[in-house]
């Protein structure tokens, strides 16, 4: 059984930051805004119970099965990863400056070109807008690259957008799956 962090420990984990799950040669790196408190205190990425992105990639195909926050180092053995634009946890992402998006985002581009994953899928079209001084991008594919690697602004999967449904996320998420040439893993 999976415990929760205590609230002492949630805000002990501000400012911290978690490992990437990346690799070289990547399909798709999965690139997150930044932390969230539970996921700097457990470790795992997307490990807020109230956010998609685990359901979502199942539901797009892009895994076999609803993996858990904790079984995210699987996700290389599908040739995906996660990242994220800004380093540090915090409780919320508007916590975090614009230099701070811009700062990521030279990181991000650096890390990039050293992974050369196919796509980079930044998961928050605001955070890629600001990140990367792209201010009219839209989700879906990008014109910019990173070198070879193609850039996809998808949907923030967290509880807080409303404006998507799992499903309608799930559809999204299918696309960049479907350009990347993965098949669908779903049993």
């Amino acid at each position: 059984m999976v415990t929760r962090p205590t609230a002492e420990e949630l805000q002990a984990a501000r400012d911290r930051v978690v490992p990437d799950v990346a690799a070289g040669g990547l399909s798709v790196l999965f690139c997150g805004i930044n932390p969230s408190l539970m996921t700097a205190a457990t470790g795992h990425h997307f490990a807020r119970p109230g956010n998609r992105f685990w359901p979502v990639l199942h539901l797009s195909g892009f895994t076999p099965r609803r993996l858990a926050p904790a079984e995210q180092g699987e996700l290389l053995s599908y040739g995906l990863g996660i990242t994220n634009v800004v380093a540090r946890a915090t409780a919320r992402a508007d916590e975090l400056s614009a230099e701070e998006y811009r700062e990521g985002g030279r990181i991000l581009t650096a890390k990039v070109e050293r992974l050369a994953p196919r796509w980079l899928a930044v998961v928050g079209v605001t955070a890629y807008r600001t990140a990367f001084g792209e201010q009219k991008a839209a989700i879906g594919p990008q014109e910019q690259t990173i070198g070879a690697t193609r850039i996809w602004a998808l949907p923030n999967p967290s509880g807080l957008n409303a404006h998507w449904t799992a499903e309608s996320m799930a559809e999204e998420y299918a696309r960049l799956r479907e350009a990347a040439g993965i098949p669908d893993r779903r049993a």
